[in-house]
């Protein structure tokens, strides 16, 4: 078995507009590869925030979730997920299921839970035909392109995120929680500090307040991580927010964001958000056996709309608690 050596790794393309990218040039067992160079795989990330890796020749989740397995110390298991996913085994996933042609704007993975991933692992088995790109963005930057007056607001009251649950639109109690037993969901609710409430429909209501800017657990540094923008109501497209407003109301949407006290964030507030995110984004068309890491605390990520089909293995891994990156709010129920 021949193998990229560790050093020659470290020779990372950096191109502007591209993620960082390196050529495995691997031949034998890509699992093997993986753990041959896990280390110099890691550093890369912890300088560049992200790398995507090609050569690898993933062929299915098997072998993924192996190469995942490598890479990481220990695979998590989602809870809260948005939107549900399909695992093909303990700590893989498929990507959200998402309209394609909707795109995933971007985010921090679960940046509204107490302990989140540090680590996300893609990868992609089946490549769109177009469009389809995880793309990402740099957190500290974006955060020093924002408005202080509008950091330093979400600093001082962090951001509130209500979701309303159901089984049409976004994850169900039981996708969410992993059980449909309302004791448990309710002992996770309060050790969590998410207050909740059960609709006479049976639906369940909650709300968890934030923080928007956290400092990186290793290096310190201030990140802007959140998903205010994301699962606010004002970045669905026009024709989507006016359906669900009509079907559930605009207090009943299945997800939106406000300030941390509570007052609604602005349309123009969302268009800002996404217009500094997109001027600071970079993004690399998927091939197909590409792998991806992205640090989930420095670097945003999005899925933009496709055609096609698009396979793309997910991980979560490396978990951080939000105690553990100064939080700007006090962690309690709102």
């Amino acid at each position: 078995m021949s193998f990229t050596s560790t050093a020659s790794l470290l020779d990372v393309e950096l191109e502007s507009g591209r993620p960082p990218r390196l050529r495995a040039e691997a031949t034998g067992s890509a699992p093997t590869w993986a753990a041959e160079h896990r280390d110099a795989l890691r550093a890369v990330v912890a300088e560049h925030g992200s790398v995507l890796v090609r050569g690898l020749g993933l062929r299915d989740a098997a072998e993924t979730g192996a190469v995942f397995s490598k890479l990481a110390t220990g695979l998590m298991t989602e809870q809260e997920a948005f939107a549900p996913r399909q695992a093909y085994s303990d700590g893989v996933y498929s990507s959200s299921k998402w309209p394609p042609n909707q795109p995933m704007c971007m985010h921090h993975e679960l940046s509204y839970t107490l302990e989140f991933p540090g680590l996300m692992m893609f990868a992609c088995l089946s490549a769109p035909t177009d469009g389809g790109a995880t793309a990402v963005a740099d957190s500290p930057t974006v955060l020093d392109a924002l408005p202080t007056e509008l950091t330093e607001r979400f600093e001082r009251e962090g951001w509130l995120l209500t979701r309303s649950y159901n089984d049409e639109i976004g994850a169900s109690v039981a996708e969410a929680f992993g059980t449909e037993d309302r004791g448990a969901v309710e002992r996770y609710c309060r050790a969590n500090a998410i207050t909740f409430e059960w609709q006479p429909d049976g639906g369940l209501r909650t709300r968890q307040r934030r923080s928007a800017v956290v400092r990186h657990p290793v290096t310190g540094r201030r990140c802007w991580f959140n998903q205010i923008a994301f699962l606010n109501e004002w970045t669905m497209a026009p024709e989507v927010h006016e359906y669900l407003v009509d079907v559930y109301g605009a207090d009943g949407l299945p997800f939106n964001t406000r300030f941390g006290n509570g007052d609604p964030i602005g349309e123009d507030v969302v268009q800002l958000l996404n217009s500094v995110y997109e001027a600071n984004t970079v993004r690399e068309p998927w091939q197909a056996s590409d792998l991806m890491l992205v640090d989930n605390v420095r670097t945003a990520h999005s899925r933009e709309p496709f055609e096609g089909p698009r396979e793309v293995l997910v991980a979560l891994a490396e978990p951080v608690r939000l105690a553990d990156c100064s939080p700007t709010v006090e962690v309690t129920a709102p």
